[in-house]
Parts: structure tokens; sequence; C-alpha cells
């Protein structure tokens, strides 16, 4: 997926016009930065994301991760989000 996700921005920045020193100055992201994702795929996540946007594509992260549906009733009842226990402590 890694190398998948490397190819499509790099042919996207391509079918756009843009070379790595446009991108790099549109995204914010640093020329040897980018340099590195397109030929290893190795970036940060705000790395990526700031690419994402710069080549008009950022909607994709919007489902992600998507919600998981009830399956059954009692799934229903349960708390959508977690949350920490507070600990007390012993003064």
């Amino acid at each position: 997926m890694q190398d998948r996700v490397r190819a499509a921005a790099r042919d996207r920045r391509l079918a756009l016009g843009l070379t790595q020193s446009d991108l790099a100055t549109r995204s914010g992201v640093p020329l040897a930065t980018l340099k590195v994702f397109e030929q290893k795929g190795k970036i940060s996540l705000a790395g990526l994301l700031a690419l994402a946007d710069a080549l008009d594509a950022i909607a994709g992260f919007g489902t992600l991760f998507p919600a998981v549906e009830a399956t059954r009733l009692d799934d229903l009842d349960k708390p959508t989000t977690r949350q920490r226990a507070r600990t007390r402590r012993s003064s």
C-alpha cells in the first residue's frame, strides 16, 4: 500500500504538470522530504496530508477510518467512544 500511495502521488503530480520543486513550494514540504517520499514512500503523516492537500486529493482521507456500524442489537448499547478511567491519587 505504501508503494501504491507513493506512486499515485507522483503520478498525480506529473499529471498536474508540477515539478518536485513546484509541489514542495505549494505544499510547504521540503524538497528533500518530497524526493525521499517519491523514491521510498517514507514521509510523516503531516507531510503526506500537506502533499495531498496541494495535489487536491485530501478528500480521500476523510473516509480512511470509517466508523464501525453496529451489527447486533447489543452493540447499540455500547458507548461509541472510550474514555480513560480517572485514577485517584492518595495524599
